[in-house]
């Protein structure tokens, strides 16, 4: 075989072997990816209910009710609400009034299965997304 060949193998192998390891590298990333949406998006999206997604707001006010470990509330932005029902204990910073991010399941439009609830960790704390959204409407208030 001559040297023109050879090389012409081993390019080959290599660009088929480059090609099959980042086929393998997308198909475990999106396996672990979550997509975050604020309740508003959910309205317009088309989300499988086995789809692991992340939901982040703001608790409103007098929706949580708490039956032991059985919890519910809502999540809301400026435009939309989601009820949430969670089973598990809920992190110490979890108060109405406050933001939060939820993962879990979207069991229809309205209501949606966590299985994880993180409260905002310090003051200035907020989605990214509802900021920026907060920001279009004029509603923003910079914490200090």
């Amino acid at each position: 075989m001559k040297p023109k060949h050879q090389r012409l193998i081993l390019i080959c192998s290599v660009l088929i072997g480059l090609g099959v390891s980042i086929s393998l590298m997308l198909m475990a990333f999106k396996d672990t990816l979550v997509f975050f949406y604020t309740p508003s998006d959910l309205s317009h999206k088309k989300i499988s209910g086995q789809q692991l997604i992340r939901i982040g707001g703001v608790v409103e006010n007098q929706s949580l009710r708490q039956s032991g470990e059985k919890v519910c509330f809502k999540v809301a932005d400026q435009n939309a609400a989601i009820t949430i029902s969670y089973h598990g204990i809920l992190p110490d910073l979890f108060k109405e009034g406050q933001g939060v991010v939820v993962e879990g399941y979207l069991q229809d439009p309205q209501n949606f299965r966590a299985t994880t609830v993180l409260a905002k960790h310090d003051e200035q704390y907020m989605p990214k997304e509802v900021a920026d959204q907060l920001k279009a409407t004029g509603r923003w208030r910079h914490v200090q």
